[in-house]
């Protein structure tokens, strides 16, 4: 049983990654799929599906690639907030991640998004991970 799917989930993006996998499939949750919108929105992954083949479904990740020198997008995935140390934030104190070239990603109540978009609408919430 996984305790933290959150951080199942960015451990399976980062082993694939570091693999030079092409497609990492991972367990779907809903908190799960919106972070895998945030992430393809960003332009951090290529593309993604979402398969209702079992009971909780999965996700399939296409990751993506400098097609030249063959590096990835992704260069770090940081897990924040763990469920024995919650990591919560104001909308004045949402973090910059390498002086914003990289994301935060939030739980807030207006959904998961950016750092960014935490900053424009004026909310706080549980800072997840960190993405660059």
């Amino acid at each position: 049983m996984v305790t933290d799917p959150i951080a199942d989930y960015l451990t399976r993006v980062r082993n694939a990654i570091k693999a030079n996998h092409r497609v990492v499939t991972i367990p779907a949750s809903n908190i799960k799929k919106e972070i895998t919108k945030v992430l393809f929105d960003k332009g951090y992954i290529q593309n993604y599906k979402f398969e209702e083949d079992s009971v909780q479904g999965t996700i399939k990740i296409a990751l993506k690639y400098n097609p030249v020198s063959k590096e990835p997008a992704i260069l770090h995935l940081e897990r924040v907030s763990k469920p024995g140390l919650r990591k919560y934030t104001q909308a004045e104190g949402v973090p910059r991640v390498l002086n914003g070239l990289g994301i935060a990603i939030l739980s807030t109540s207006k959904g998961v998004i950016t750092d960014k978009e935490a900053k424009n609408l004026n909310v706080g919430g549980e800072v997840l991970c960190y993405v660059y």
